[in-house]
Order: C-alpha cells, then structure tokens, then sequence
C-alpha cells in the first residue's frame, strides 16, 4: 500500500494551473511533483515513478492550431508509449480545462476498447463566442464508474475559464456509445439539479457533457476546475454565505489519492 501517492503534474508552455492543481493533491495527502513534458520525453524522469499523471489547466502552446492540439502532439510523438503503460499498469489520469482538452485531442477519451489513440470527439469555441468565465453547477452522474467521483452525490458549485470548452460528438453512434457504457461523468445543471441551456451550459456542449471518463473510470478529464474550489475562501460568496471549511472540489482528488493509496504498487 503506497501511503503517500505520487502525482505526475504535467507542465508545458502556456500551462497556468499546475500549482493549484499541485495544491489540491498535497491537501488530499499525495506527493506532488511538477513535471515538465520535455522531461519525461527525453526519460529524464518516466511516468513509471507515479501512480497519477495531471493534466492541468492553462493555455498550451498558447492554444495554436486549437486548444491542446500541439501538447496532444508532443504526447502522441514523444510520450505514448509511457501513458499506454501507465494506464495498462491501473493507475490514474486527470485532466481539467486544457488538459481534457488535450486528452480528447490526444485519443485518451472516449477510450473505447482500450483504444487511448484515437479521437472521436472534440472541444470547440463556445456557442456564446466568448471567453467565459463563471461559476457553475454539475450532476454528478451516479451510474458512472469514475474513480474521481466515487461516492459525490450533491450539486457541485465549481468555476469554468475557457473560450473552447464546447463538447462536441459528430458521429451519434459515438456519443451514444458513451452514453450506454456510463462515461458521461459531470454535466451542467441549473441552481435546482436540471438541464438547462446557457449560462448554466456555459458553452453549449452536447446533453450538457462537462467531464467524460474511459470505461474503466481511471482516465477522466472535465472542463470546470474542481482544484479551483478546494477550500471555503475560494468560493465567491463565501463572507455572506453558509459554506463549508472544504470545497466540493477537494472530493475529487481525495478519490484519487484514496484510490491510488489503496490500489497501486509504489513501484
């Protein structure tokens, strides 16, 4: 049992939230190491070292081409061969904002018969053609097998911040597959727990999708930025309003350092 689990956040030109992303795993009780993508491309340091691999927010290569597409890239060339292992070996991948941008432009997500190569959906400019950035609600679907997830069943309030967060599937077959195996993991809802379109929808992403996993429910990534609300003080009404002493956002990486201290060999 790997009391102290190590966390793999990875950096890259234009990456933003790599310290609070490092932040919320050392407040759940991990090791944290921020890792450059050149550093693991030239073995320096592998992936093999860590039972979780972050992907965190930010502005990759200054979103040229679209957002995450040359970090995804720079994986897919240099790195592949380690995240296949990774994921091969159990262990855990969590991607926020760019970094599930960079996982569906990658091929990690959907996954689909343990297929982490090939893209099958995207994340494009939101309907409002605008960058936005708000607080929002999210379901927590109670059927999906997601690791990060395991036991949340209340509304979660946590802040979005991005201009390409749009969810799209072209193939139907694609997106109901997703459906029917249970990957759809967070969705936007209004204030009472429902559907709604926009700004509770910030984006315009399809059945109000936010976070999508892999069937196994290791490899996750979502838009909103649970790292983001880890704590009271990070909640914007939290001088008038009755808010609790930790963020609905610190669940998730407790989930995960719970999950790799109980699962995963520190080999």
């Amino acid at each position: 049992m790997v009391n102290k689990p190590k966390v793999c956040v990875l950096l890259a030109a234009g990456i933003n939230r790599d310290y609070d992303a490092k932040h919320a795993f050392e407040k759940a009780g991990a090791q944290v190491e921020r890792v450059h993508v050149n550093t693991l491309a030239s073995r320096e340091k592998i992936l093999k070292e860590y039972q979780i691999l972050m992907l965190p927010g930010g502005f990759s290569f200054g979103d040229d081409i679209a957002s995450g597409k040359v970090l995804a890239n720079k994986l897919k060339y240099k790195v592949l061969d380690q995240i296949l292992e990774f994921i091969s070996d159990r262990k855990l991948i969590f991607g926020v904002c760019n970094g599930f941008q960079v996982m569906v432009k990658l091929g990690l997500l959907p996954g689909f018969n343990d297929d982490y190569k090939t893209q099958l959906t995207t994340l494009t400019f939101n309907d409002s053609g605008k960058f936005e950035d708000r607080w929002v609600h999210l379901k927590v679907n109670s059927n999906s097998n997601c690791i990060f997830t395991k036991g949340i069943n209340e509304l979660l309030y946590v802040p979005v911040c991005h201009g390409e967060g749009k969810f799209v599937v072209e193939d139907k077959e694609v997106l109901k597959k997703i459906s029917l195996n249970k990957q759809v993991v967070v969705q936007y809802v209004d204030t009472e727990g429902s559907f709604a379109g926009y700004p509770f929808n910030p984006n315009g992403s399809v059945n109000n999708i936010a976070g999508i996993c892999d069937e196994t429910g290791r490899v996750f990534g979502m838009m909103p930025h649970p790292e983001d609300f880890i704590r009271k003080t990070h909640h914007p009404g939290w001088t008038r309003e009755n808010v609790l002493e930790s963020g609905s956002g610190l669940k998730f990486f407790i989930n995960a350092v719970g999950y790799a201290r109980e699962n995963l060999s520190s080999l």
